[in-house]
């Protein structure tokens, strides 16, 4: 099933700003938060996350439809 979490992470990442922004500057957390709250991520898992290129990540995210977008209010 960690796949599955694994799917959904990036998901989020993508669409959700606040939850990127926050997952760039403290991954480490973010990730054992989201394994409290029961996302199963094996180790091999968990450090792809930990190495997805930041800008890469921005860089599709931008591309993304605005609609498909959850904005973060707190940044503006």
């Amino acid at each position: 099933m960690s796949h599955r979490s694994v799917e959904t992470i990036i998901g989020r990442l993508v669409t959700d700003e606040g939850f990127r922004r926050r997952f760039l500057t403290e991954t480490a957390a973010v990730l054992d938060e989201l394994r409290q709250r029961g996302c199963e991520l094996t180790p091999v898992e968990t450090q792809a996350l930990t190495a997805i290129d930041p800008a890469a990540l921005r860089a599709f995210a931008s591309g993304l439809d605005e609609r498909l977008q959850k904005i973060d209010l707190a940044a503006e």
